[in-house]
This record gives structure tokens, sequence and C-alpha cells, in this order.
């Protein structure tokens, strides 16, 4: 059997209740506009090691890629450069003390460094936050909570998933794109405004990120379709390709999963002016809305990078499900 290659492109009742068909909005502001990504983790995160003197540094208990430091010995880590001052003024003896946070729970390492050229060598590779950019899905009218890209924001070096400390959603202005082809997927080239921000980020998970728009939001609404009401055949998405400037390109449905948490419809790009520009589907392009019959029915998520004219998308009520937890927060 060929492998597929693709891209990130309970309550017990004693009784018979019927519950509503929606527990979020009916009717959702269509989205499709491009957006820049900030995330900054709790924390410094382990993304790697090399080698000092040598060898690798080891931290006891050990410490593991995804981790991330929160602390040096009492004082709260938060960027590369808190990291940094504070191992210069809590080391003794050539040994620190981290707090890491793994699956949510805090750990006590110890680290013996090196020093090097008068400067202490951690053995550690780390990153303070994620930039990029993705698709605005929709955002509810009513509490203005929105969801984007349809699955999860991972580190790219340690696959791990990106926890949110905070993060915001900003201007992002696509300058360019680079083709996709069989094996290789392209992307959106983008400018950011990072002084134009759109909405927090309070949610990563894997249905997409999640948050509350704070800009003025327009009164045009579209209706939300249940999983039964979708159709294989024809339907559209909607994206940006230049500049700011949001367009429909067509698709066709061809196959509907509903069994699957997140990849509930493969589809294909049909639209030849989408094809002549980008090759099929590109990252970047995670999150746009599809619309089918006049309602909003799934994201874009993946592309299957051995055949790019192809990809997935998750059904728009995964995401408001996930979505609908943020007006409790």
């Amino acid at each position: 059997m060929k492998k597929v290659r693709y891209l990130l492109c309970g309550l017990f009742l004693s009784m018979a209740i019927p519950l509503p068909a929606f527990a979020y909005s009916q009717e959702v502001i269509l989205g499709g506009e491009n957006i820049g990504i900030h995330i900054e983790t709790p924390g410094v995160m382990i993304i790697g090691f090399y080698k000092v003197n040598g060898e690798y540094l080891k931290g006891t208990p050990e410490i593991q890629i995804g981790d991330f430091i929160t602390k040096v010995g009492n004082t709260p880590v938060n960027q590369i450069s808190d990291l940094t001052n504070a191992i210069e003024s809590q080391i003794k003896d050539n040994k620190v003390t981290l707090t890491i946070i793994r699956n949510k729970t805090p750990i006590e390492v110890t680290m013996e460094l090196d020093k090097i050229d008068g400067i202490y060598k951690t053995g550690l590779y780390v990153k303070d936050g994620i930039t990029g950019i993705g698709t605005l899905t929709y955002i509810d009218p009513d509490t203005k909570v929105y969801g984007a890209l349809g699955h999860e924001i991972i580190e790219s070096t340690s696959s791990k998933l990106v926890e949110v400390k905070t993060g915001q959603i900003f201007e992002s202005k696509v300058t360019g794109i680079r083709k996709s082809s069989v094996g290789n997927a392209g992307e959106k080239n983008a400018d950011f405004n990072y002084n134009h921000v759109y909405g927090d980020i309070r949610d990563n998970s894997n249905h997409g990120i999640f948050g509350v728009y704070n800009e003025e939001v327009k009164s045009d609404t579209i209706p939300v379709a249940n999983e039964e009401d979708i159709k294989i055949g024809s339907a559209t998405i909607y994206t940006v390709l230049n500049g700011t400037t949001k367009k429909a390109y067509d698709i066709e449905i061809t196959n509907i999963n509903e069994y699957s948490e997140i990849k509930n419809l493969t589809f294909k790009i049909t639209d030849e002016e989408l094809l002549n520009k980008t090759g099929g589907i590109v990252q970047g392009m995670s999150g746009s809305p599809i619309v089918q019959n006049g309602h909003i029915i799934g994201a874009v998520t993946h592309v299957i990078v051995d055949n790019p004219l192809t990809g997935y998308g998750i059904f728009i009520t995964s995401m408001l499900e996930n979505g609908d937890k943020i007006k409790e927060r």
C-alpha cells in the first residue's frame, strides 16, 4: 500500500434527553483573511541539544526536547535573555537548578554547565516564541470568539505542540507565492504589521487556534452546516493570494469522513486561477473556510504532499465546539 504523506498547510446521562443541534452559534462571520500569528510560550522551550567540549550536557533528571524552562533557581524565565541572565546570577559550583514543565507538570532538574571563554554553555537549543501565518476561518458575531488554522501549531524542530502563554493575531499581507509541486508543499510569503493586532490567542489545539477578536466586525453572517448536510461535490474556499484581497476559489469535495477527529473532508482544487498561481494547496492556506450551498462547512487543514491538488479539511462544527469553550474563559 502506498504511504500517503500530508502536511499541516463525557457526560453520562441516565435518561434520553434531546440535546440541541448547536451548542454554538448557528451563524458566523466568514473568514478567509490572511493573518500573522505570534505565540509566546510559558517559559523557554527546549528544541534540541548541542555538544560542549565534545559531549552533550545532561540534566538530572534528564531534560527532553519539548520541555519548557520556567525558572532558574527562584528566578522566573520568560525569554531567552531571562535564561541567560538567570544562569549567570544563580549558578554555583558550575551547577544550576532548573524548573521545567513537561506535560503540564513541574519538574526540578540540576545541570552541570561548562564555562568556555567566560560564557556558561548549557548545551541547549531553545526558543521563546513562534511566529507564522495562516488564515482566519470564522468569527462568532455574538461573542467575537474566532477560530483559525483548523489544526494545531507545532514547533518544527521538536514536532511538539506549542503551549500558549500569550499570543496575538495581527495584520498580514501576502507578498508572493512559492508554488507547490509533487513532493513539495509550497507556501505563502507575507509581510507582518505587528502594530495592527486583530485579537489574542487563548488556545492551540488540534482543531485550530482560538481567541477573542478585538476589531470591529461586519454584520454579514453565513449559516453553519450540520455534518449530515455536507455533500460530495462542488464547494468553494476563501483565501488571500495577494495583498489582503480575499477571493473565492472552486474545489470539489471527494470524500466525507464523519468518524475522523480532524480529517473530515477530502477535496481537490478545480479552480484554474488558483492552480496557476499556487500549483495546488500551499502552506498558509490552513484555516481557509470551505463553503457549500451557502453554508460554511469546514476549513482547509492539510495538503497531501504527493498530490498537492488535494487536501484535507475539518468540519466547521468541530472548530466551533472547541471555540465555544473559549467563551467561558
